[in-house]
């Protein structure tokens, strides 16, 4: 730490609390109150009850959730992939600055904007995607793509020639020195893009809620649903149980990058 002092470090922590906990503990703690309230008409909550638990993790939620899940791998798996190749593809070219800047695009608009022209772009022949759940996970891959694609390019800024330069000295060629070398050594930037692509996924509403089709509702849907109803108590214990699943297995990932460092 860069603080020796005792006294430092604790005004140091003193004031890391004074922020954090306002600004970004009280919300969470202020949604899981409320998941357990019966009512809610003062400062605090009234009552406790675990209804709104047993309703969120059954029926229509769970189906809800294993949606968010598999559209969130689905569309990571996607952003990595593109990200990957076009990072690797573009580095050292004059075009590095332009595929940067378009894989941001879709990040400097409004997510309405993305699932608007995916809604135009895909409700007609010969490319008809509207009401099917392919265009949602699009949707979510066109999204976070940008991210997948940042973190890849940084990571390949960071990476020692040398390594490469053995492998192929060697006798390696391209492929072998990209699958056995260099894939290898971008692993841990790699996972924690997947982490991070896999979050941005499991809380997307905006583009979601424009393209889902009826049979294909992501858990985000259904806390928005929820809550515009009035069913607010209801809203924040899915909305506990949407977090929780991204914290479990983001801290999945963050194993397997732990390990892939060490290696």
């Amino acid at each position: 730490m860069l603080v020796h002092s005792r006294r430092a470090r604790r005004a140091v922590h003193a004031v890391f609390l004074a922020l954090f906990l306002p600004v970004f503990a009280l919300p969470f703690l202020v949604v899981a109150a409320a998941s357990l309230a019966t009512r809610w008409s003062g400062i605090l909550p009234a009552g406790v009850t675990l209804d709104h638990y047993r309703a969120a993790t059954g029926g229509d939620a769970i189906d809800a959730l294993t949606t968010s899940l598999l559209t969130a791998l689905a569309a990571s798996a996607l952003a990595l992939v593109t990200g990957t190749w076009a990072a690797l593809a573009a580095k050292g070219s004059r075009a590095r600055r332009v595929v940067g800047l378009l894989f941001m695009l879709p990040v400097a608009v409004p997510s309405v904007v993305v699932g608007l022209s995916l809604l135009v772009a895909f409700s007609r022949p010969p490319l008809l995607l509207n009401g099917t759940s392919t265009i949602v996970v699009l949707a979510h891959a066109v999204l976070v793509t940008s991210f997948a694609h940042q973190a890849v390019s940084a990571a390949l800024d960071r990476l020692d020639p040398a390594y490469e330069q053995a492998a192929a000295s060697l006798g390696a060629g391209p492929v072998r020195v990209l699958l056995r070398v260099r894939l290898p050594l971008l692993l841990p930037s790699l996972s924690a893009a997947a982490g991070l692509c896999f979050a941005l996924s499991m809380g997307e509403l905006s583009a979601t809620i424009m393209l889902y089709p009826p049979d294909w509702v992501p858990l985000p849907v259904k806390v928005f649903a929820a809550t515009d109803r009035g069913a607010l108590f209801s809203g924040a214990a899915l909305a506990v149980v949407l977090m929780v699943t991204t914290f479990l297995v983001l801290l999945a990932v963050s194993r397997i990058r732990t390990r892939a460092v060490h290696r």
